[in-house]
């Protein structure tokens, strides 16, 4: 029974020894929770590829405002036949467009022939015009240069939104990897201390049994235990490197993915470290999100293009009224040469009978925009229940892990009890095994109430849809 003893209080110091260093070691290869979203925020490609999101965008307004541009235009068209010229004809313009419809336009024109159309024949040294063209009608207030120009806006606002919710969900999801990675390294320590321990008892009750203080079968159940413990600490080995290779697809480095070798340890991060990583440092109004929140913002630049397409669409029921007049001179560099004696004019008109096709675009157009108006406010209350949600559990597992703490404290206390009263001949390893159970138990829910908390913070960031101002330069 002395030996016994002697064992019993060599297993309880030398499971505090084994704690301690295994707190020593974790300290030397760690990969902090801050350290972790640097890597992912800084290299991870999803961010460049997000980033090209807003490209497109300038990409778009640039090509929109490409119909704004001034352009030259150049028309040569020669025919010769068996020593004939049949006509050899130049028309060069240079037109420069305006916002609302109204196009100004300069012409040199220069033909000859002997086959010529008599309406195309214009003096020796060519004729110059300067005109204008504008709709009165269709095409006056709007017009597809107008509304691509507008929307091409719009989408810049759009895109951005878009790319900040993707790196949102990017850094989401690393967080959830990263947690699960620290949870499963949590349940491999405690496995290990709980297995060191049991490699102890097992060890005095096998000298207990050669001595004759205890039966045998006490040693079976210790063997027992010992091999459950090996069990567990397997099962939890295996949880441990799967979890580490998922958090290691968010790191990368130069456009080279990382692996996060076997001997480094995730750390569980304090609430600063929590609230400065995912941005939450200062507590975020619901309004206020929902004001700020990249997938309402993209929704609100939908809206506004379709807006804009439904009054383009609108416009096409007007009728087509289309208005030119150009000043014709043969001596370009004067100016009072330009007047209203000489000219040349063309007025265009069209409408259609039914405005079938027109009215049918207009309804559909208002269709989409009904569809956009009803996922902007569907959306709107599910982002804010979503926030309410993860802000209503993360005060509940405030609490619980409170609880559950004390809930660990009082086990512990009483396996300590237990082994109190087996130094002593009041209890058997059955009870001590029971109670050591009962605390493990214990132990790894506490660990899954702290990592859901985790969990329940992450996915109060992805709800607010916050994202870091750097990312956008």
């Amino acid at each position: 029974m002395k030996n016994l003893l002697i064992v019993v209080f060599i297993f309880m110091a030398s499971a505090k020894i084994l704690r301690g260093q295994a707190m020593s070691d974790s300290l030397d290869n760690v990969l902090s929770f801050e350290e972790y979203l640097g890597y992912v925020k800084q290299h991870h490609p999803l961010v460049k590829q997000a980033n090209l999101r807003l490209n497109m965008g300038e990409a778009t307004l640039l090509k929109a405002r490409g119909g704004f541009d001034p352009k030259i235009e150049v028309d040569y068209d020669r025919k010769k036949f068996k020593d004939t010229e049949y006509y050899d004809q130049l028309n060069a313009t240079f037109k420069i467009p305006t916002w609302y419809g109204v196009e100004f336009k300069a012409n040199f024109e220069e033909n000859k022939g002997e086959f010529l159309n008599p309406s195309k024949i214009v003096p020796d040294d060519g004729l110059y015009s300067a005109g204008v063209s504008f709709s009165l009608a269709q095409g006056l207030l709007t017009n597809d240069r107008m509304a691509m120009l507008k929307q091409a806006r719009f989408f810049i606002d759009q895109t951005e939104a878009e790319r900040n919710l993707l790196v949102n969900d990017l850094i989401f999801e690393a967080s959830m990897a990263y947690f699960e990675w620290l949870e499963a390294s949590n349940e491999l320590t405690i496995y290990e201390s709980f297995l060191a321990n049991a490699e102890i008892r097992y060890q005095g009750i096998l000298r207990s049994v050669e001595e004759g203080d205890i039966a045998a079968i006490d040693a079976t159940e210790a063997r027992i235990t010992l091999q459950t413990r090996i069990l567990n600490l397997e099962a939890a080995r295996l949880k441990t490197r799967k979890a580490s290779l998922k958090a290691s697809t968010y790191l990368w480095l130069d456009d080279i993915p990382l692996e996060i070798e076997e001997e480094i340890k995730p750390v569980m991060p304090t609430e600063t470290i929590l609230s400065s990583s995912l941005l939450m440092e200062d507590e975020t109004e619901i309004q206020e999100a929902l004001t700020n929140h990249p997938k309402l913002r993209s929704i609100e630049a939908k809206v506004k293009g379709l807006e804009v397409d439904r009054g383009l669409k609108r416009n096409k029921l007007l009728p087509k009224l289309d208005l030119q007049y150009n000043f014709l001179t043969q001596d370009a560099d004067q100016i009072n040469s330009f007047n209203t004696a000489n000219y040349k004019a063309f007025v265009n008109f069209s409408m259609p009978i039914f405005l079938r096709k027109e009215r049918g675009d207009v309804r559909l157009a208002n269709i989409k925009l009904q569809d956009a108006n009803f996922e902007r406010v569907s959306t709107s209350l599910n982002i804010q229940n979503k926030i309410m949600a993860s802000k209503a559990e993360i005060s509940s597992l405030r609490q619980q892990n409170n609880l559950i703490e004390d809930i660990v404290a009082d086990y512990q206390t009483m396996l300590s009890a237990e082994e109190r009263k087996f130094e002593v001949g009041e209890s058997s390893v059955f009870l001590i095994n029971a109670r050591e159970q009962k605390l493990i138990e214990a132990t790894l829910k506490a660990n899954t109430v702290g990592i859901k908390y985790l969990n329940a913070n992450a996915t109060l960031f992805n709800s607010l849809g916050l994202f870091e101002p750097f990312l956008n330069e």
